[in-house]
């Protein structure tokens, strides 16, 4: 028997992970047979910045992934993110002529292939086209018409948009690794499908995705995407805070996040000292885990308050009854929910990947994969209520905020 053998692969700022999984139709699980994790040095916030360089890290994950499973693959489910992604709001209709006026696939098929003649910027391409709600002879709120009757079938679609150069990097840096893609899937979309439980998408979700480079905010809402966002703050910002307030080099700065860290300072267990080791002709250093956390906890804050601030400026804030759902590798940091639950004043939890069969599961269910454990799955057919999709992008500038509290750190470390 022919298995369903579908391969994933997830372009990270700070790590490439490929995971290749068959997939059991019968009960919607998801078998991991290989996993394959390399080093990311030829991305930047979610776009290629060296093509040979992320060719490298694919080749590598990849390689991994397809010994431990023992199948070669050469198609890829690929994620993309990156501030680049936009949105547009369009709707359409066509004529039913079948008989009696039933409405098939085939009809949903000239929807689309309506919306793919509109005119879009010369620098951008369709990612996906996401029906948000169908009408049938001026009768809304039809989520599948397929196999109703009527003259007059519309819809209203999100259609995103990427550019053309930032896929076209992916795809040049796929093939050179030498695999072609199978598809491109928003990673929030795919985040969600993983982590997201369908009682959350319908009383109202916010999905918080940290990585290293960008945080990816998807709302749902009656089991829809309403609204997503990308934030140019994230992990590796953290990282960086650290590293510049204590005159570390980064490899030390993201260990001590890692193994010492707290988003905030109420989730500090002990408030021990922590070795800092010198660089140069500074020596080695001992300060307070709270200190650490301060730093921490500033940009953290920060982030967690402009996605407060996106939520309520999009209208969603009363309609996310279900909470905030933290995920990415950036919700590990400990302290992470106690500090989000009193940003936004809502019940927060860790999204791990949900649904996942025997074989090698365990080995991605943490947050850090859960774009990876989304792409596998694809976006299923037939279900395009839960796919709506409202994108905008937002560059952030964090550091003038920053800039007193890291001088005050500074020179706490000149006066030893």
């Amino acid at each position: 028997m022919k298995k369903n053998i579908i391969a994933g692969l997830d372009l990270g700022t700070t790590k490439v992970c490929a995971v290749i999984a068959e997939r059991l139709e019968e009960t919607n699980r998801i078998n991991i047979l290989g996993f394959g994790v390399a080093p990311s040095e030829g991305l930047h916030k979610g776009l290629v910045a060296n093509i040979g360089k992320t060719a490298e890290a694919i080749k590598e994950a990849v390689s991994i992934a397809a010994n431990r499973a023992g199948i070669p693959v050469t198609l890829l489910n690929v994620g993309v993110a990156g501030e680049h992604i936009t949105s547009i709001r369009h709707r359409n209709y066509v004529t039913i002529n079948g008989e009696e006026g039933e409405i098939t696939r085939a009809d949903l098929d000239r929807l689309e292939a309506d919306v793919r003649t509109i005119r879009i910027p010369s620098d951008r391409q369709i990612l996906h086209i996401i029906p948000e709600e169908f009408s049938i002879d001026h009768q809304g709120g039809i989520e599948n018409p397929i196999g109703m009757s009527g003259s007059r079938l519309e819809a209203t679609n999100h259609i995103v948009l990427a550019s053309i150069p930032a896929i076209q990097n992916i795809r040049k840096s796929v093939e050179r690794a030498g695999f072609q893609v199978q598809d491109y899937i928003l990673q929030p979309i795919a985040s969600s499908s993983s982590v997201l439980e369908e009682s959350e998408k319908d009383l109202g979700v916010a999905l918080i995705d940290i990585g290293g480079g960008t945080t990816d905010i998807a709302i749902f809402h009656k089991k829809a995407i309403k609204h997503t966002k990308v934030i140019g703050v994230a992990g590796n910002q953290v990282t960086n805070d650290i590293r510049e307030s204590l005159g570390v080099i980064t490899e030390e700065a993201e260990k001590l996040k890692k193994e010492f860290g707290y988003a905030t300072e109420t989730a500090i267990i002990k408030d021990e000292d922590i070795l800092i080791r010198g660089v140069g002709a500074r020596g080695n250093a001992k300060i307070p885990i709270s200190l650490l956390t301060q730093i921490i906890s500033l940009r953290m804050r920060e982030l967690f308050s402009l996605i407060d601030n996106e939520i309520r400026s999009a209208g969603f804030k009363n309609k996310i009854k279900a909470g905030i759902v933290l995920t990415g590798g950036g919700s590990l940091l400990k302290g992470c929910t106690e500090l989000a639950e009193e940003v936004f004043g809502l019940p927060a939890r860790i999204g791990v990947p949900q649904e996942l069969g025997t074989g090698l599961s365990n080995e991605i269910e943490s947050p850090e994969f859960a774009t990876v454990a989304g792409l596998i799955r694809g976006i299923p057919g037939g279900k395009s209520s839960e796919y709506q999709v409202l994108i905008k992008t937002q560059k952030v500038k964090g550091k003038k905020k920053l800039s007193s509290f890291v001088k005050r750190v500074q020179q706490f470390f000149d006066e030893l």
